[in-house]
């Protein structure tokens, strides 16, 4: 079948497409930008790549007309506080006009659990995108999911956040509110296992793993197959902007979806029946596997698509390209230059930078720079990376994004989105001579700016050369 995949560079169809290619299904990609597609060349052959923005003026004759399926995981919960729900109504409402224009048949949406009558904004916003589609020239089928445990998803990585800092939590009251969680994996089976199957045309299922938690449950659970024991206190003090404030600083959340997160683990999510398991005959994954599953994929440097990486994670939710030439005039610079001896090991240690591995030099300044950031509303480096040698443009890597990452060319070009009077660029290249340029370019914004970049000169020094210097050592 010839299926569209929106959202295909996202933390869901990241571990979508390759089951998709592995069923042999015709993919075509729609993202917002094709250079931000975090996949290997190969998988790039076998699909079909096509820019668009759902939030922009529709543009007939985009998309071909023979398409069979549909995937509609477009969301913008973290991209705004406020007017979220207004955006993923447009995008709903675009979609459907765009395949008004084809002969889709099914389209398969993933959406949260809504069991409530006074919903969250996140939630009410997911039911109203239902409401939309249900109104499209196709049969819909709607998967609702509570929290995805896996590797890379994001009430994972603030679980295994919370649990690994804190062994002791003063926590919201809000963590006594029951969710049911389900495995990143059983998420997939459902998706795929939906497919042309007329049983789910035109209806909407509650997906949820065997377990039913309160999130200090889940919290216990996690620590517990980790072998360690962790202490949770209650207290009803914490307001909403508290608990999202004691998110964003404990955890590598953004303000923003802890914002809107907090809303929404208010509200009980639980699955009212398993109408769609019994249909495709799935035996759900309980919590304790979900952890045990994510890690064995963490282990093994497996994860293959993390929330971190989407551009909500950072500053900058597009348009990224336009900052891919870096600029030569009013700015300041430093350039450091190291002969290489073995290219390919430097470049190895160049594609190592960042997280785990650190910065090669001064790591505490690094993490000190950026505990400043994350005080200031910036992202901080507790995004860390999502390989720990493998790079993609788009990438969020600590609290840089990647431009440009082209091995073969041996140049790898970052923009920093941390909070800054100006706007940085940090690059690699190794020249025809074997000759290492880093280059850190800074374009100040006014007279702050200037005093910025001169305050932390003497730092530069240090950190930069012996940077250079370490990654150059074989």
């Amino acid at each position: 079948m010839k299926i569209l995949l929106t959202g295909a560079n996202g933390y869901i169809g990241m571990r979508l497409l390759p089951q998709l290619l592995a069923l042999d299904h015709e993919i075509i990609c729609a993202v917002r930008d094709k250079n931000r597609l975090s996949i290997d060349d190969w998988t790039k052959s076998q699909v079909q790549v096509i820019e668009l923005d759902f939030l922009s003026e529709f543009s007939p004759d985009i998309l071909p007309k023979d398409i069979d399926i549909a995937y509609y995981l477009i969301h913008s919960m973290s991209s705004s506080t406020s007017d979220f729900d207004k955006k993923e109504a447009q995008s709903a409402l675009t979609f459907n006009q765009y395949m008004a224009g084809t002969n889709v048949k099914q389209v398969i949406y993933l959406s949260g659990i809504v069991n409530e009558e006074k919903l969250s904004k996140h939630l009410s916003s997911r039911k109203n995108v239902e409401d939309i589609l249900y109104k499209g020239h196709f049969n819909l089928t709607v998967l609702r999911a509570g929290i995805i445990v896996g590797s890379g998803s994001s009430s994972f990585e603030i679980i295994r956040d919370l649990c690994e800092k804190l062994p002791f939590m003063i926590t919201p009251k809000w963590v006594l509110t029951k969710t049911q969680p389900i495995a990143i994996r059983d998420v997939i089976r459902f998706l795929t296992g939906v497919i042309g199957n007329e049983k789910t045309y035109n209806d909407s299922f509650d997906i949820g793993g065997p377990d039913v938690f309160t999130y200090k449950e889940m919290l216990h659970q996690y620590a517990k197959s980790r072998g360690f024991k962790n202490w949770i206190v209650t207290v009803p003090i914490m307001t909403p902007k508290l608990s999202s404030y004691w998110l964003y600083f404990v955890t590598s959340t953004s303000y923003k979806l802890a914002i809107n997160l907090v809303d929404s683990m208010k509200m009980e999510v639980i699955a009212k029946d398993q109408r769609l398991q019994d249909i495709l005959g799935i035996k759900t994954h309980s919590y304790k596997e979900a952890i045990g599953m994510a890690f064995k994929k963490i282990e093994q440097n497996l994860v293959i698509s993390s929330w971190k990486d989407s551009m909500v994670s950072g500053r900058f939710q597009k348009n990224l390209e336009k900052y891919i030439q870096v600029p030569k005039y009013g700015i300041l610079k430093d350039e450091q230059k190291r002969k290489v001896t073995d290219v390919e090991a430097v470049l190895d240690n160049i594609w190592k930078i960042g997280g785990e591995n650190g910065w090669y030099y001064g790591n505490w300044l690094w993490k000190i720079r950026g505990f400043l950031d994350k005080l200031n509303g910036g992202v901080g480096l507790r995004r860390g990376r999502t390989h720990p040698d493998k790079i993609f443009p788009g990438d969020a890597l600590d609290f840089w994004r990647v431009l440009l990452a082209d091995k073969k060319a041996k140049r790898l070009l970052l923009f920093a989105e941390m909070k800054l009077p100006g706007e940085a660029w940090l690059e690699f290249k190794i020249d025809e001579n074997n000759i290492l340029h880093q280059t850190a370019t800074f374009r100040p914004r006014g007279l702050k700016g200037r005093l910025y970049w001169y305050s932390i000169v003497p730092f530069h020094y240090f950190i930069f050369g012996g940077m250079i210097r370490n990654i150059t050592k074989t």
